[in-house]
């Protein structure tokens, strides 16, 4: 990840967090239980909605957005302890998380796949998943057109791709899919799964 993007992150996600997102990570964080594992933590947006758990490990790679993320670290209600490391190697020992909360970074990470094996072992059988994400539309102009700026994207916003079928991947996971929700025309999605491992 480049030194700009974090810079900008916060200012250019302000007003979707405002009227949208925020929400969305309030009614999906609330439903996280136990010790959660955070993917891909970035600024912290989701700290201020943890309550009534016993600790979050936040998981990082950037230094700049662990940074960034500071002051919403120490305002949290709850322990949180970040570790700036990649999802696809995560230093926790099996079955350690009773939830696993990763929103809209599965886009970013360069291996999913990987990283959900990592998620599916560190987490308890039948630990929470929850994820918000933006996936591939599956309205055919709309998913022809992500496949086009994708590679575009990826430059500018730090390999995110906008085409990436997360719902598919979750599907093939190890993981029982109890409920997804569409937002903006399929755009946006949340999924809550348990770990089948």
């Amino acid at each position: 990840m480049g030194k700009w993007f974090p810079r900008i992150y916060d200012p250019a996600m302000r007003p979707f967090e405002r009227f949208h997102f925020k929400k969305i990570r309030k009614e999906l964080i609330g439903k996280a239980e136990g010790r959660v594992l955070e993917i891909g933590s970035g600024t912290g947006l989701n700290f201020p909605f943890y309550h009534q758990i016993s600790q979050v490990d936040a998981v990082e790679p950037n230094a700049l957005m662990v940074e960034k993320s500071m002051k919403r670290k120490h305002a949290a209600l709850v322990p949180i302890h970040i570790h700036q490391v990649e999802a696809g190697k995560l230093p926790f020992a099996d079955d350690t998380f009773d939830s696993v909360i990763a929103t809209l970074v599965f886009c970013t990470i360069p291996d999913p796949v990987q990283a959900l094996r990592e998620v599916e072992r560190v987490s308890k059988h039948e630990a929470r998943i929850l994820f918000f994400e933006h996936v591939r539309m599956d309205q055919e102009m709309l998913g022809k057109t992500q496949d086009v700026l994708t590679p575009f994207w990826k430059k500018i916003c730090d390999g995110c791709h906008l085409n990436r079928d997360t719902l598919e991947l979750v599907r093939q996971a190890n993981m029982s899919i109890q409920h997804v929700d569409f937002y903006d025309k399929g755009l946006f999605l949340t999924i809550e799964a348990l770990n089948d491992k």
